[in-house]
């Protein structure tokens, strides 16, 4: 086991899944340009991919925590049940980045950017402390990181964030978001109730779940729409929304017509193709 040794820096960074944390980071920076902001200085966008990686490795380091008994059977070569890294090592890597990522935040100098932050932050903490076994509130809470850091990039911005694509951009990521969360756990349903994990899916059955999860990519449809009657969208939007809908459409016509757990694995895997088609929508149609 490891003990007072010097810390495993590669093991600690793969704690951090820094691909995931840059990932986030760039949601940021397209919420950013998405506002259309007044004008694009470096120093905001840079603070604020800083946040959205930082938070995001804040939560990826949590939650290897508190899951470390789980992994110690499913996946005991990761950092914590391997003993590359120690659990009080762990605590000061979450702390380290939580505290640069609300310092990047409060160095934008705009409190409501600390606020989205320290939200996000809790958020995280709360789904990896707890909340991740409870169904649809997980769900929404996983979602939701795919939600606010576009919102956050749009905030930082100064930009318009009311008036452009920004919020229907949120919004269409977050109901695309819990619709796969949904289907995803219909796979994961044996061992979830193992777990005492209460999955929408492990609760009510997959029949139900493939309802509801179906509703949420239609919901998905229904806000991708709406800049259409609401906003003086571009071409590129008006036309290339039909891509991504199309998708969602599909897939909650697949999920609902193969409610079991390998149609939930295909839904899995073909929402990240619907969902980065809209991103790419949203993105092309705020220029």
């Amino acid at each position: 086991m490891h003990g007072a040794g010097p810390l495993d820096i590669k093991a600690s960074f793969s704690m951090m899944r820094p691909v995931n944390c840059a990932m986030i980071g760039f949601a940021v920076m397209i919420g950013y340009f998405v506002s259309k902001p007044p004008s694009a200085s470096p120093l905001p966008i840079a603070l604020g991919f800083v946040t959205g990686f930082a938070i995001c490795a804040f939560s990826m380091v949590a939650n290897d925590y508190y899951d470390v008994e789980v992994d110690r059977v499913n996946q005991p070569a990761r950092p914590l049940p391997s003993g590359a890294v120690s659990k009080g090592e762990a605590v000061a890597l979450a702390a380290t980045t939580l505290v640069v990522g609300l310092a990047a935040a409060s160095a934008t100098l705009d409190p409501y950017a600390l606020l989205i932050a320290a939200l996000y932050a809790a958020l995280a903490w709360l789904y990896d402390y707890r909340v991740k076994a409870y169904g649809l509130v997980g769900n929404l809470i996983v979602a939701s990181s795919l939600a606010i850091p576009f919102v956050y990039g749009g905030v930082v911005s100064g930009g318009d964030v009311a008036g452009s694509l920004l919020l229907f951009m949120a919004s269409t990521s977050l109901l695309a978001g819990v619709g796969r969360e949904v289907v995803k756990a219909m796979a994961d349903v044996p061992g979830d109730q193992k777990r005492g994990i209460r999955s929408y899916a492990a609760v009510h059955g997959l029949r139900s779940a493939s309802l509801v999860g179906a509703l949420f990519f239609l919901l998905a449809v229904v806000t991708s729409l709406l800049p259409l009657l609401l906003l003086p969208v571009n071409a590129f939007y008006r036309f290339g929304v039909v891509l991504p809908d199309a998708a969602f459409v599909y897939l909650a016509y697949s999920i609902v017509t193969r409610a079991d757990a390998k149609g939930a694995l295909r839904v899995k895997r073909t929402a990240l193709m619907g969902m980065l088609l809209g991103l790419i929508v949203f993105v092309g149609g705020a220029f």
